[in-house]
């Protein structure tokens, strides 16, 4: 991989980097950059400078407490020693119960059930790269369905026979499906059909699908006793992500940190 000097890059940290009395340069960034995927290398480099300046600050702020190491002799973070450093370190407010409710009445949609759909289906196996065949297992779905609109109560004797997938035991019953949880190409198109038998056989990366929506049930909100404690969850979280950015930023002021600004990137760097 050809690595582009740090210098010439626009908004990528200076060649050495100072905290405290500790340096990381070039060749530093660089063993720490494929750790942080980003979409340009200045991006990650960056990305990776910041990290490596958050694991100093903490580990010398763990060593002036006398805490166990938060990195260990080869370089690697010791989650446990974090733990035990940020347990001590950081003030987290427990959110009271008002907050909670309002929270809660602002994000109504986040705690929310999520529509599903109870699908059956006959895979018609066929590779993406198998023109030929996938044209075969095209017209052998075309007459599935013409076969099952005269005779609906055949779906599972057609699924037994001709599916390629294991829930043809099943008759082709796969469940209750929610967003995400099949191949990609395919759930985008279950969302938008509506109940019954799908007119033609939908295509996948596995081949061609005759679908049948036996019901669906649409996204409800759900009462805040069933998610408070989600609810009180999320803001802790929003709470530690805050008290972690101030303490990150008091310590760089503290120890001293040359040719890079934490920012507002400073609980980020660590959280990745």
């Amino acid at each position: 991989m050809e690595l582009i000097e740090i210098k010439t890059l626009q908004e990528a940290p200076a060649p050495v980097i100072r905290v405290g009395a500790v340096e990381f340069g070039e060749a530093e960034i660089a063993r720490e950059t494929p750790f942080h995927p980003a979409a340009s290398l200045a991006e990650a480099q960056l990305q990776a400078a910041r990290a490596l300046v958050v694991r100093e600050l903490l580990s010398q702020r763990a060593a002036e407490l006398g805490l166990p190491p938060v990195v260990d002799a080869e370089g690697q973070e010791n989650d446990e020693a974090m733990a035990v450093l940020l347990e001590r370190e950081l003030a987290v407010p427990e959110p009271d119960e008002a907050a909670c409710r309002r929270f809660f009445e602002t994000h109504r949609q986040r705690f929310s059930a999520p529509s599903r759909l109870r699908v059956r289906h006959i895979l018609l196996a066929a590779a993406p790269d198998d023109p030929r065949a996938r044209d075969a297992q095209y017209r052998l779905g075309q007459k599935l369905l013409r076969q099952l609109g005269e005779a609906p109560e055949r779906f599972t004797e057609l699924a037994q026979r001709y599916s390629a997938c294991p829930s043809k035991g099943e008759g082709g019953e796969l469940g209750w499906l929610g967003e995400g949880q099949t191949v990609a190409e395919l759930d985008r198109a279950l969302q938008h059909l509506p109940e019954g038998l799908h007119e033609r056989p939908l295509a996948s990366r596995y081949g061609w699908h005759i679908i049948s929506i036996d019901e669906r049930q649409e996204a409800r909100p759900l009462p805040y006793e069933q998610v408070a404690e989600r609810v009180r969850h999320s803001l802790r979280e929003q709470a530690t992500r805050r008290a972690l950015r101030h303490y990150l930023l008091a310590l760089e002021e503290a120890i001293g940190v040359e040719g890079l600004r934490l920012d507002g990137d400073a609980d980020g760097s660590l959280m990745q």
